[in-house]
């Protein structure tokens, strides 16, 4: 399939994990790629396996959220596709009763400000054309609980849910698609980088799991191709769970 013949797909986060997976999988199907990365070395990594290009971009900055989607418009002429994924989860984000305010602050920054500057400056190329998608990373904990919590992280998912469901209903019909992503626990490096400091933790979680096991990401980066093509022309304002039916789970196979 060749569903993005000629679009461009800015990536955020794109040097590792979803990130990386998504660019790889919309490049296979004719994606011009641009991955924003903190990580130069990674990000070049990225663009030079999918023939596209790299800006390195903090997107906590309006200002480097900003330059990236003009440099995107400026070397390819559209931005048609933002898969907005940046985000941390830090060891020091844990329970309500433990979590400082800088540990709270940092995480809203990296996971709902990006994504609201994100939006705000994908925005005007898609209205221009009248046409896109935007895809927002959100999580399957921003609609269930857990005991396990790591607080400023579920409150920033919640709010990338919010987000993605109004911003898609204000620009339907201007022809912009604007969907939440809420991937279940996936083997990331982000997730290893978690879960190996506390492996208990990872077994408390994956217990729930139907299927036994974390996700992968390229079966993330399909759901992701997914909504971001016209195959889903009359999605918008979802939530997009891809949990392994975590979120339905009462109780679990033995």
């Amino acid at each position: 399939m060749q569903r993005f013949e000629g679009r461009v797909a800015v990536i955020t986060g794109a040097g590792s994990g979803i990130g990386k997976a998504t660019a790889l999988r919309l490049a296979s199907e004719g994606a011009r790629i641009v991955a924003v990365d903190l990580d130069a070395e990674a990000g070049g990594q990225v663009a030079k396996e999918t023939g596209g290009m790299s800006v390195t971009a903090d997107v906590t900055s309006e200002e480097q959220v900003r330059d990236a989607f003009a440099a995107a418009k400026d070397a390819y002429g559209s931005v048609d596709v933002a898969f907005n994924n940046a985000g941390i989860s830090p060891p020091d984000d844990d329970s309500i009763l433990e979590t400082g305010l800088d540990a709270w602050r940092r995480v809203q920054e990296a996971n709902l400000t990006s994504v609201y500057l994100c939006c705000k400056y994908a925005l005007p190329y898609m209205r221009e054309q009248q046409k896109g998608s935007i895809v927002n990373t959100a999580s399957f904990v921003a609609t269930m609980g857990a005991a396990t919590s790591q607080i400023s992280y579920t409150a920033s998912k919640g709010g990338v849910l919010a987000l993605s469901r109004e911003l898609g209903v204000q620009f339907a019909r201007e022809g912009v698609r604007v969907n939440a992503l809420s991937p279940g626990p996936v083997n990331t490096p982000l997730l290893k980088e978690l879960f190996a400091k506390d492996p208990e933790r990872a077994r408390r979680r994956l217990v729930h799991v139907p299927f036994g096991r974390f996700a992968e990401p390229e079966e993330i980066a399909a759901a992701v191709a997914f909504l971001a093509s016209d195959d889903a022309s009359f999605i918008t304002a979802s939530n997009f769970l891809v949990d392994g039916g975590i979120s339905s789970a009462y109780v679990t196979p033995l």
